[in-house]
């Protein structure tokens, strides 16, 4: 490389025509399909201009054609799990971290209305054999990247996807003999999808914030080694997922959730980095904007990349409407370059700007800007370290 690229993690915020239709579906309203299908693939191409127009350079189709969210998606694309309510006791531990709500119940009860947290909360309880069936709906998000693609001048694409950990944090399971088997058995689904992105050209993004939150759920206070064992599992089983898939065609996303909210209870970066890095991708996106976070920069001065591996810093936050000033952008690229090498640093953003198709962390409007400010600061910094 010969400058700081430019990425970010992914979801972007849908347009009008395309909530409503996905609304529509959602509440069991009659859509034409052809008619949805028509909005998806216009919705995507013009995304995909945009990220482009901007100066993005890995782009994504935004996540538009995931009808849920960045993870419950997954739910339309395998088999083997039936809906329930959840119990009550239940709720918390698998909405929002636990210390938060302790601390902060007043701001919660209000904050919960404005992000789907409300009504009946149902639970995915495994039944059977865990398969994936989402070919379909797959291939449509390869074909509407890939054809926005050729219209674009971008260096590549990505489509982001869930991982292991993230299917479902806790086990409800009534069909596998162990916790063990259970996960491997999702990995196993998983690796079809995984697969057939990179197959197809693309790049595959794997998306991971329950294996830092589930430390804040796990109890309180939170006991590291029970954690570490559960997240040891998924980890292995995000390994497995990856199975037959280049290193340099995959990246692995971690965050603390993208819920704006205080994060006093968030797992420190240096507790999971070894984890995070055991997993076989070419890049490693991980949340190193927002204020609880930006401090622990200071890490990769005694914590090794692996050869080969590049760094995807989140340099501009999902949770404020204020605009990142490209020198700060340029700033938090110089000094992780200093630490990790120029050719290991992409910069990135550090959540999605949209949670599913009903939920956004900034104004549409602003979510542009700051991927504008990414890819001035981005400019910087290469004048800096490539002078």
């Amino acid at each position: 490389m010969d400058r700081i690229l430019t990425t970010h993690v992914g979801s972007l915020i849908r347009p009008p025509e395309l909530v409503e239709l996905l609304r529509a579906r959602d509440e069991g309203r009659e859509v034409d399909e052809a008619a949805f299908d028509a909005c998806l693939h216009d919705a995507v191409a013009d995304v995909v201009r945009r990220q482009a127009e901007v100066g993005v350079d890995v782009v994504s189709d935004g996540e538009f054609g995931k009808t849920l969210s960045w993870a419950r998606y997954i739910r339309e694309r395998i088999d083997g799990f039936e809906q329930r309510p959840m119990a009550a006791e239940m709720v918390g531990a698998n909405v929002l971290p636990g210390t938060d709500k302790r601390l902060f119940g007043e701001f919660y009860a209000a904050y919960e209305k404005t992000q789907g947290f409300t009504g009946t909360i149902t639970n995915w309880v495994c039944t059977g054999p865990i398969t994936y069936t989402g070919q379909a709906a797959l291939q449509r998000d390869i074909d509407d990247l890939k054809a926005a693609l050729e219209t674009v001048h971008v260096v590549d694409g990505f489509l982001p996807v869930v991982a292991p950990a993230s299917v479902v944090p806790i086990r409800e399971d009534e069909f596998y003999a162990s916790e063990e088997e259970f996960v491997l058995a999702v990995a196993d689904a998983l690796n079809v999808e995984y697969r057939t992105i990179v197959e197809s050209g693309l790049m595959v993004q794997i998306d991971d914030a329950y294996l830092a939150t589930m430390w804040d759920t796990m109890g309180s206070p939170s006991d590291m080694s029970a954690y570490r064992e559960w997240a040891e599992l998924r980890i292995e089983a995000l390994v497995r997922a990856l199975d037959g898939i280049p290193a340099e065609r995959a990246r692995y996303h971690v965050c603390w959730g993208s819920w704006n909210a205080p994060h006093v209870g968030d797992v420190a970066i240096r507790d999971i980095a070894d984890l995070i890095l055991r997993v076989p991708v070419g890049g490693y996106a991980i949340e190193m904007a927002n204020p609880r976070h930006e401090h622990e920069w200071r890490v990769w001065e005694d914590v090794e990349l692996p050869e080969g591996r590049k760094l995807i810093p989140g340099v501009i936050s999902h949770v404020t409407n204020v605009v990142e000033h490209p020198e700060l952008v340029a700033e938090r690229l110089v000094r992780l370059a200093d630490l990790v090498g120029r050719d290991n640093v992409i910069a990135g953003t550090d959540c999605g700007f949209a949670q599913g198709p009903y939920v956004q962390r900034v104004h549409p409007t602003i979510q542009w800007a700051k991927l504008e400010a990414l890819s001035t600061g981005a400019r910087l910094a290469t004048e800096r370290l490539w002078r």
